[in-house]
């Protein structure tokens, strides 16, 4: 149990405060979400908005938060099954580094926390929260991920020098709402058999909700820079007509196959940044919702057009910021690699298929070529082996989790 959900259930004891669903949400202490044995209060939801918008972070809106905490909650009852305990001194390291990235002191940023009325155990939670998650993920999947010198070499050949690769992919993203994860997952795991590229194609037309599954999720040549760095080493690993193993994304199962991959003599071109805008549709893609998105589309040109259609919304309906590859969700790396600079997605959803997200790429920038050292490059490998490791192992913890919402 965290220190704010301590916290919170020495106050709902003493103010009498029943942990079981009310009929009505009455005090700050009263249940959002129910996380197996564990609860998720409003003061809880309150305080993590709260701590979000001071730091200016994307994700502050209510539903994104309770999932997130949601995330979090089978996140800590999974280090908690695996014994894993963090000292005093690793809490306290973490939160000494996540001040510094204000050039603050610890104490300093607590301080200014708490003058936004963010309590201390929301920043101590949000911290010992992620230390404790990448402990039991080194633990439990560090001793599979070993990178030879070939994935090196590899690697190196297609993002630096003088040669480029480029490869020829087919896509299939299915939508998983909750009540139809099972289903979706047999459907996934009979898909990464496929032995050609014609039968892939057909189970593209059959499942995919994505534009390209008029032509059997074929995908044009891309240069495997512009493909988000998770994805990058599993196509390489692949041979022609293999595809990949089903990959958790929000709301969605993804599955790619390699057709054809070729090495040019055009330079590498690596990205320092991407910028994008991510607008909010409600309704998913119902009807209405998509006759919405294509009224938008028809009303802009380049992401600062954006604005405008969202003046006088909520400020998280419109979400616009310029980020390194590796920080950028995977479900939105995916598409923004299709995408030129003011062209539109309108392939994912968000709050369990009932939100639709407008995607639209402003620009990117590109890094400029450098020397990189052996061990950055398998680092940077092995770090996302974990990751896609890690999302899995979330994915399944949902699954298997029983959720409930007042």
């Amino acid at each position: 149990m965290t220190a704010l959900s301590r916290f919170i259930t020495i106050i709902a004891l003493v103010a009498g405060v029943a942990l079981a669903p009310p009929v009505a949400a009455q005090s700050l202490f009263d249940p959002v979400t129910f996380v197996n044995d564990d609860v998720i209060t409003e003061f809880e939801v309150e305080q993590r908005i709260a701590f979000l918008r001071l730091l200016n972070t994307p994700g502050s809106n209510r539903d994104d938060v309770i999932e997130t905490l949601i995330n979090e909650r089978l996140q800590l009852q999974a280090v908690e099954a695996a014994g894993i305990e963090l000292t005093e001194e690793g809490i306290q390291s973490g939160l000494d580094e996540f001040a510094a990235r204000a050039n603050l002191t610890a104490d300093e940023f607590i301080a200014a926390l708490a003058e936004g009325g963010v309590a201390e155990e929301t920043l101590r939670d949000f911290v010992e929260a992620g230390i404790s998650w990448r402990e039991l993920i080194r633990a439990r999947f560090g001793a599979r991920v070993q990178i030879s010198e070939r994935e090196i070499d590899r690697a190196l050949g297609s993002g630096s020098g003088t040669t480029g690769i480029r490869v020829l992919v087919s896509e299939i993203i299915i939508p998983a709402p909750p009540e139809r994860k099972a289903e979706v997952d047999e459907i996934a795991l009979e898909i990464a058999t496929s032995s050609s590229t014609e039968e892939f194609s057909n189970y593209a037309r059959e499942f995919s909700a994505t534009a390209s599954r008029d032509s059997g999720g074929r995908l044009p040549w891309q240069d495997l820079t512009n493909l988000p760095p998770v994805l990058r080493p599993i196509l390489l690993s692949l041979a022609p007509g293999e595809v990949t193993d089903p990959l958790p994304i929000p709301n969605a199962v993804a599955l790619f196959q390699l057709r054809d991959i070729q090495e040019t003599g055009a330079p590498t071109r690596e990205f320092a940044a991407i910028e994008y805008a991510a607008y909010y549709i409600p309704g998913g893609r119902s009807p209405a919702g998509l006759a919405e998105a294509e009224r938008v589309r028809a009303q802009v040109d380049v992401c600062d057009d954006l604005y405008g259609i969202a003046q006088g919304q909520p400020e998280e309906v419109l979400e616009r910021g310029s980020k390194t590859p590796s920080e950028i969700p995977q479900d939105i790396a995916i598409e923004l690699s299709k995408l030129d600079p003011g062209e539109v997605s309108t392939a994912l959803t968000r709050a369990n298929g009932e939100t639709l997200v407008f995607l639209m790429l402003c620009g990117r920038t590109a890094a400029v070529n450098q020397e990189v050292a052996r061990e950055d490059v398998a680092s940077s490998l092995r770090s996302a082996r974990l990751t896609a490791y890690a999302d899995s192992l979330l994915d399944q913890l949902r699954a298997d989790a029983r959720i409930v919402t007042p």
